[in-house]
Protein backbone atom coordinates (compact mmCIF):
# COMPACT_ATOMS: atom_id res chain seq x y z
CA UNK A 1 0.00 0.00 0.00
CA UNK A 2 1.34 3.34 -0.77
CA UNK A 3 1.64 5.96 1.85
CA UNK A 4 0.89 9.33 1.41
CA UNK A 5 1.80 13.02 3.29
CA UNK A 6 -0.94 14.97 3.14
CA UNK A 7 -0.23 18.47 4.35
CA UNK A 8 -3.34 21.02 4.42
CA UNK A 9 -4.06 23.59 6.99
CA UNK A 10 -7.54 24.01 5.17
CA UNK A 11 -9.48 21.72 7.75
CA UNK A 12 -12.16 21.44 5.46
CA UNK A 13 -10.23 20.41 2.05
CA UNK A 14 -7.71 18.64 3.92
CA UNK A 15 -10.49 15.83 4.90
CA UNK A 16 -12.16 16.11 1.53
CA UNK A 17 -8.49 15.09 -0.12
CA UNK A 18 -7.38 12.45 2.95
CA UNK A 19 -11.52 10.81 2.49
CA UNK A 20 -10.59 10.67 -1.42
CA UNK A 21 -6.43 9.00 -0.84
CA UNK A 22 -8.20 6.81 1.43
CA UNK A 23 -11.18 5.79 -0.61
CA UNK A 24 -8.68 4.92 -3.77
CA UNK A 25 -7.23 2.51 -1.48
CA UNK A 26 -3.76 4.64 0.17
CA UNK A 27 -2.01 5.21 3.53
CA UNK A 28 -2.75 8.54 4.45
CA UNK A 29 -1.18 10.71 7.16
CA UNK A 30 -2.34 14.53 7.44
CA UNK A 31 -0.72 17.40 8.82
CA UNK A 32 -1.20 21.21 9.22
CA UNK A 33 2.07 22.57 9.55
CA UNK A 34 5.59 22.38 8.70
CA UNK A 35 6.49 21.65 12.00
CA UNK A 36 4.02 18.59 12.14
CA UNK A 37 4.98 17.59 8.26
CA UNK A 38 8.77 17.24 8.91
CA UNK A 39 8.06 15.33 12.65
CA UNK A 40 5.99 13.08 9.98
CA UNK A 41 8.21 12.76 7.60
CA UNK A 42 11.11 11.91 10.05
CA UNK A 43 9.30 9.12 11.43
CA UNK A 44 7.29 7.78 8.62
CA UNK A 45 8.80 6.87 4.91
CA UNK A 46 6.01 8.04 2.03
CA UNK A 47 5.54 7.35 -1.83
CA UNK A 48 4.32 10.76 -2.63
CA UNK A 49 3.84 14.37 -0.66
CA UNK A 50 1.00 16.51 -1.67
CA UNK A 51 1.86 20.07 -0.06
CA UNK A 52 0.38 23.26 0.48
CA UNK A 53 2.49 26.14 -0.64
CA UNK A 54 0.93 28.26 2.36
CA UNK A 55 1.19 27.33 5.71
CA UNK A 56 0.83 28.54 9.07
CA UNK A 57 4.51 28.22 9.96
CA UNK A 58 6.29 28.36 6.29
CA UNK A 59 5.62 27.02 3.18
CA UNK A 60 5.28 23.82 1.05
CA UNK A 61 8.56 25.14 -0.46
CA UNK A 62 10.26 24.86 2.71
CA UNK A 63 9.34 21.05 3.16
CA UNK A 64 9.93 19.96 -0.55
CA UNK A 65 13.69 21.37 -0.10
CA UNK A 66 14.01 20.09 3.22
CA UNK A 67 13.17 16.47 1.90
CA UNK A 68 15.39 16.89 -0.84
CA UNK A 69 18.34 17.75 0.84
CA UNK A 70 17.52 14.20 3.07
CA UNK A 71 18.45 13.03 -0.52
CA UNK A 72 14.71 11.32 -0.57
CA UNK A 73 12.86 10.31 -3.69
CA UNK A 74 9.13 10.98 -2.31
CA UNK A 75 7.73 12.20 -5.00
CA UNK A 76 5.96 16.20 -4.64
CA UNK A 77 2.83 17.40 -5.84
CA UNK A 78 2.40 20.81 -4.89
CA UNK A 79 -1.46 22.18 -4.03
CA UNK A 80 -2.12 25.68 -4.46
CA UNK A 81 -4.02 28.88 -5.00
CA UNK A 82 -0.88 30.46 -6.33
CA UNK A 83 -0.87 30.12 -10.15
CA UNK A 84 1.75 32.05 -11.14
CA UNK A 85 4.01 31.31 -13.80
CA UNK A 86 7.30 32.43 -11.39
CA UNK A 87 5.68 30.13 -8.46
CA UNK A 88 5.56 27.00 -10.64
CA UNK A 89 8.64 27.44 -12.12
CA UNK A 90 9.90 27.77 -8.69
CA UNK A 91 8.24 24.55 -7.05
CA UNK A 92 9.46 22.71 -10.07
CA UNK A 93 12.93 23.86 -9.94
CA UNK A 94 13.50 22.87 -6.37
CA UNK A 95 12.48 19.36 -6.90
CA UNK A 96 8.58 19.12 -7.30
CA UNK A 97 7.40 17.03 -9.73
CA UNK A 98 4.02 18.36 -10.20
CA UNK A 99 1.91 21.47 -9.53
CA UNK A 100 -2.46 21.95 -9.34
CA UNK A 101 -4.28 24.96 -8.27
CA UNK A 102 -7.20 25.81 -6.50
CA UNK A 103 -9.99 25.30 -7.02
CA UNK A 104 -9.33 21.26 -8.47
CA UNK A 105 -11.46 18.68 -9.34
CA UNK A 106 -10.68 15.71 -7.09
CA UNK A 107 -10.57 13.23 -9.75
CA UNK A 108 -7.72 15.40 -11.57
CA UNK A 109 -5.86 15.36 -8.61
CA UNK A 110 -6.58 11.31 -8.28
CA UNK A 111 -4.96 11.07 -11.69
CA UNK A 112 -1.98 13.46 -10.75
CA UNK A 113 -1.31 10.87 -8.29
CA UNK A 114 -1.99 7.75 -9.78
CA UNK A 115 0.67 9.32 -12.20
CA UNK A 116 3.63 9.92 -9.92
CA UNK A 117 3.05 6.46 -8.05
CA UNK A 118 3.55 4.90 -11.19
CA UNK A 119 6.44 7.01 -12.27
CA UNK A 120 8.00 6.19 -8.57
CA UNK A 121 7.55 2.21 -8.94
CA UNK A 122 9.58 2.68 -12.76
CA UNK A 123 12.24 4.79 -11.08
CA UNK A 124 12.62 1.70 -8.88
CA UNK A 125 12.92 -0.69 -10.86
CA UNK A 126 15.56 1.27 -13.23
CA UNK A 127 17.48 2.09 -10.44
CA UNK A 128 18.85 -1.47 -9.34
CA UNK A 129 21.96 -0.24 -7.44
CA UNK A 130 22.30 1.36 -4.26
CA UNK A 131 25.73 3.34 -3.34
CA UNK A 132 26.40 4.85 0.21
CA UNK A 133 30.44 5.81 0.47
CA UNK A 134 32.16 2.35 0.17
CA UNK A 135 29.07 -0.02 0.30
CA UNK A 136 27.70 -0.88 -2.97
CA UNK A 137 24.30 -3.34 -3.52
CA UNK A 138 23.74 -4.82 -7.25
CA UNK A 139 19.69 -5.79 -6.18
CA UNK A 140 19.68 -7.02 -9.84
CA UNK A 141 22.68 -9.41 -8.92
CA UNK A 142 21.67 -9.96 -5.02
CA UNK A 143 25.39 -8.90 -4.29
CA UNK A 144 26.83 -6.41 -1.62
CA UNK A 145 29.86 -5.08 -2.35
CA UNK A 146 32.77 -3.38 0.35
CA UNK A 147 35.71 -1.45 -0.89
CA UNK A 148 35.06 -3.66 -4.23
CA UNK A 149 35.44 -7.04 -2.64
CA UNK A 150 31.97 -9.03 -2.49
CA UNK A 151 30.16 -9.21 1.14
CA UNK A 152 28.67 -12.65 1.97
CA UNK A 153 25.12 -11.73 3.57
CA UNK A 154 22.35 -14.36 4.38
CA UNK A 155 18.66 -13.31 2.93
CA UNK A 156 17.92 -11.61 6.34
CA UNK A 157 20.81 -9.95 6.49
CA UNK A 158 20.07 -8.41 2.70
CA UNK A 159 16.84 -7.70 3.25
CA UNK A 160 17.84 -5.87 5.83
CA UNK A 161 20.49 -3.71 4.44
CA UNK A 162 18.23 -3.34 1.59
CA UNK A 163 15.65 -2.16 4.11
CA UNK A 164 17.94 0.33 5.98
CA UNK A 165 19.76 1.86 2.39
CA UNK A 166 16.34 2.50 0.89
CA UNK A 167 15.29 4.33 3.84
CA UNK A 168 18.71 6.95 4.61
CA UNK A 169 18.23 8.74 7.26
CA UNK A 170 15.16 7.77 8.81
CA UNK A 171 14.17 6.55 11.96
CA UNK A 172 13.03 3.15 12.14
CA UNK A 173 11.23 1.36 14.43
CA UNK A 174 11.99 -2.46 15.61
CA UNK A 175 8.31 -3.73 14.44
CA UNK A 176 8.52 -1.20 11.45
CA UNK A 177 11.77 -2.91 10.29
CA UNK A 178 10.54 -6.38 11.31
CA UNK A 179 7.74 -6.19 9.04
CA UNK A 180 9.59 -4.99 5.73
CA UNK A 181 12.39 -7.75 6.31
CA UNK A 182 9.69 -10.93 7.54
CA UNK A 183 7.19 -10.10 4.88
CA UNK A 184 5.10 -12.86 4.42
CA UNK A 185 7.82 -15.37 5.00
CA UNK A 186 7.08 -17.30 7.97
CA UNK A 187 10.16 -16.34 10.04
CA UNK A 188 10.04 -16.10 13.99
CA UNK A 189 11.75 -13.36 15.94
CA UNK A 190 12.07 -13.89 19.50
CA UNK A 191 12.68 -10.53 21.31
CA UNK A 192 15.94 -10.01 20.66
CA UNK A 193 16.82 -11.54 17.19
CA UNK A 194 16.83 -8.40 15.20
CA UNK A 195 19.49 -6.79 17.73
CA UNK A 196 21.62 -10.41 17.18
CA UNK A 197 20.69 -9.64 12.73
CA UNK A 198 22.00 -5.93 13.16
CA UNK A 199 24.96 -7.02 14.95
CA UNK A 200 26.26 -9.25 12.12
CA UNK A 201 25.23 -6.72 9.60
CA UNK A 202 27.58 -4.50 11.45
CA UNK A 203 29.96 -6.77 11.90
CA UNK A 204 30.59 -7.38 7.55
CA UNK A 205 29.60 -3.69 6.46
CA UNK A 206 31.03 -1.77 9.37
CA UNK A 207 34.86 -0.27 9.81
CA UNK A 208 34.32 -0.96 13.26
CA UNK A 209 31.27 -2.85 14.28
CA UNK A 210 31.68 -1.10 18.30
CA UNK A 211 31.34 2.30 16.58
CA UNK A 212 29.42 1.96 13.99
CA UNK A 213 29.10 4.80 11.02
CA UNK A 214 25.94 3.25 8.44
CA UNK A 215 23.42 1.85 11.40
CA UNK A 216 23.05 3.97 14.68
CA UNK A 217 21.01 2.96 17.24
CA UNK A 218 18.30 5.99 18.72
CA UNK A 219 17.62 4.37 21.69
CA UNK A 220 14.11 4.09 22.66
CA UNK A 221 13.40 4.70 19.05
CA UNK A 222 15.04 2.12 16.40
CA UNK A 223 17.86 2.40 14.24
CA UNK A 224 18.72 4.40 11.03
CA UNK A 225 20.84 4.54 8.15
CA UNK A 226 23.52 7.15 8.79
CA UNK A 227 24.96 7.85 5.20
CA UNK A 228 23.59 9.35 2.02
CA UNK A 229 22.42 6.48 -0.59
CA UNK A 230 22.49 7.39 -4.02
CA UNK A 231 21.00 5.34 -7.35
CA UNK A 232 23.03 4.22 -10.28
Amino acid sequence: MNKILLVEDDEALGLAIEFSLRNEGYEVIRATSVKEAKSQFNDNTFDLAILDINLPDGSGYDLCLHFKNQNNATAIIFLTALDEEANVVMGLDIGGDDYITKPFRVRELMSRVRVQLRKQVRIEEISMILISENIKVDMNQVKVYKNQGMVPLTSLEYKLLLTFMKNAHKILERDEILLKITEEDDVFFGENTLSVYIMRLREKIEDDPKNPQYIITKRGLGYHWNKDVNRE
